[in-house]
């Protein structure tokens, strides 16, 4: 009798509201979600119908489109080789051991979750992109080990970094925008000058709104896991778990002495680790977290730990299927924002939501905006260029204060990304999944963090 009052405790608690939501919105989005490559082409078309409906030129606007095809070439090849490099160095056999015992930590399925989005959230506000990559493998690895994981609802919580608090730290592409002189167009100088990162990620109100959303993204995470009845795992999903093997070194040939002597490793490092040294020493450690630095630490840090240039090839050929999505999705992106940037589009949006602010409506609004314009223009760093001018120069009329009003556009900025697939793509390149797999419990989230962050941006504007 006591055993089972005890099973009927567990099946009502795991058949909870939220499990329940969580279920039904990833059943409907497992059925009716189309491929992110189809979703970008249908913003594409929604984007030139509204250049068009503006007044412009419909050739001239598939002229933007065309031209803005090719503006994201350059960080589609940085996307491309963060996971590329992060991949190779996860699977290093001496970092992939530590992401194996990390996996070990978790001993239920509600915990598999929670650790997972813990360490997505905490990772992000270091960097990003080593949050995308890392939390991809240590999900796989969590889902793999722990019974009656289900592997949506991890992979979701893999991408909680993304998908929340990342603009709050230290990779925020505005707050880091707004502190280099050199980054500043003319067009926002003039309006507020530098903001120090005092001003924008030392704010405690900014930290706090960071506390508040992992604390949530955790619970929701937990309570939204289905109930044992409904969980799929990786098998079920399609995807075969296949441990990373650790190569042994064969010389077959003597052309092949090269390929798996450690000496081209060791002096090739030797280089990239001197000018990474000198990069800091006239720059700051700072520089580390630019993209391009940041790419090319990975990329010796992958070199050394596989030690053989054989090794590390092979790590990089492994990880090359993962990219497909990123190499063709990410130029159409660059012609949406081409188009929305020439057109007008999006200085006509961001003047309306201007325009219609008071000094109690503004947060919000701002807030709206920008999680709306993410929809299309999903770079943060670009996106903000676009809204500053606008932003900053109502912001400053209204005696508000600027480094605050940097930190309400990072904290709206995310929202965008939990149902965004542009994003998802390195993630689901390594959990070998489907956007529509996991935006069902992405989009739960995104429901609650929407009202939560538009009220702690409104009420915290307040203690200013």
């Amino acid at each position: 009798m006591v055993q089972s009052r005890g099973v009927k405790a567990e099946q009502t608690q795991a058949g909870s509201w939220l499990a329940s939501w969580g279920l039904r919105l990833s059943e409907w989005f497992e059925r009716w979600f189309p491929d992110a490559f189809a979703l970008a082409l249908v913003a594409v078309i929604i984007v030139y119908i509204a250049c068009v409906g503006i007044g412009n030129s419909p050739i001239q606007t598939a002229q933007w489109f065309g031209a803005g095809f090719w503006d994201l070439v350059a960080f589609t090849m940085q996307m491309t080789m963060i996971i590329v490099t992060g991949y190779a160095v996860a699977t290093a056999p001496p970092v992939y051991r530590v992401i194996r015992r990390m996996a070990e930590i978790p001993k239920t399925a509600r915990g598999a979750v929670a650790f997972v989005a813990l360490f997505s959230m905490l990772s992000s506000l270091v960097s990003w992109s080593f949050s995308l990559v890392f939390s991809g493998l240590l999900a796989r690895e969590v889902a793999n080990r722990v019974r009656g994981a289900d592997y949506r609802a991890i992979g979701a919580a893999g991408y909680l970094g993304v998908g929340s608090v990342w603009a709050l730290g230290m990779s925020s592409s505005a707050a880091l925008i707004m502190a280099a002189p050199a980054s500043l167009p003319p067009s926002i100088l003039q309006i507020s000058g530098v903001i120090p990162l005092s001003d924008t990620l030392g704010l405690w109100q900014g930290m706090l709104i960071a506390a508040v959303l992992i604390v949530a993204s955790m619970l929701i995470s937990v309570y939204s896991h289905p109930a044992p009845a409904d969980v799929r795992n990786m098998g079920a999903m399609g995807v075969k778990y296949e441990p990373v093997v650790v190569p042994v070194a064969k010389v077959e040939k003597p052309g092949e002495w090269l390929e798996y002597s450690p000496v081209l490793t060791v002096l090739i490092s030797f280089f990239g680790i001197a000018y990474m040294v000198l990069e800091v020493a006239s720059k700051g450690r700072g520089i580390i977290l630019e993209l391009n630095h940041y790419i090319f630490t990975f990329l010796i840090a992958g070199l050394l730990l596989h030690w053989r240039p054989r090794f590390f090839v092979q790590a990089v050929t492994a990880a090359v299927p993962s990219v497909a999505g990123v190499l063709i999705q990410y130029p159409l992106y660059g012609g949406i924002v081409k188009m929305m940037t020439e057109s007008g589009l999006a200085k006509e949006l961001a003047h309306f939501f201007v325009t219609i602010s008071n000094p109690h409506t503004f947060p919000v609004l701002v807030g709206v905006y920008s999680a709306f314009l993410g929809l299309f223009i999903p770079s943060a760093g670009g996106k903000w260029l676009i809204e500053a001018p606008y932003i900053l120069e109502a912001a400053k009329s209204l005696g508000m204060h600027l480094g605050w009003v940097v930190q309400i556009y990072n904290a709206t900025e995310a929202l965008a990304n939990l149902i965004h697939p542009f994003w998802m793509l390195p993630l689901l390149g390594t959990l070998g999944l489907k956007a529509r797999d996991i935006v069902g419990y992405s989009m739960l989230q995104f429901a609650i963090h929407v009202p939560l962050v538009l009220f702690l941006v409104w009420i915290l504007t307040y203690t200013f």
